[in-house]
């Protein structure tokens, strides 16, 4: 199912900044740091299984459920 890592990161941003735009910004650069960018995946994403993974292992790191 395309876009399942789109959502994932999504949700994870969405979770950790509660509306605050400027937690969703630092949450954002926190994802790029650990070597996923956000902006790079879309809605037809492919879904490539290490990064579904490293996605769930940031989540966790981070205190959210994805």
């Amino acid at each position: 199912m395309p876009g399942q890592i789109k959502s994932m990161l999504d949700s994870i941003i969405q979770q950790r900044a509660k509306g605050n735009s400027t937690i969703a910004g630092t949450t954002k650069t926190k994802l790029i740091l650990k070597g996923v960018n956000p902006d790079r995946f879309n809605s037809s994403s492919p879904d490539d299984p290490a990064m579904l993974s490293k996605v769930r292992a940031i989540a966790v790191e981070l205190g959210v459920s994805v």
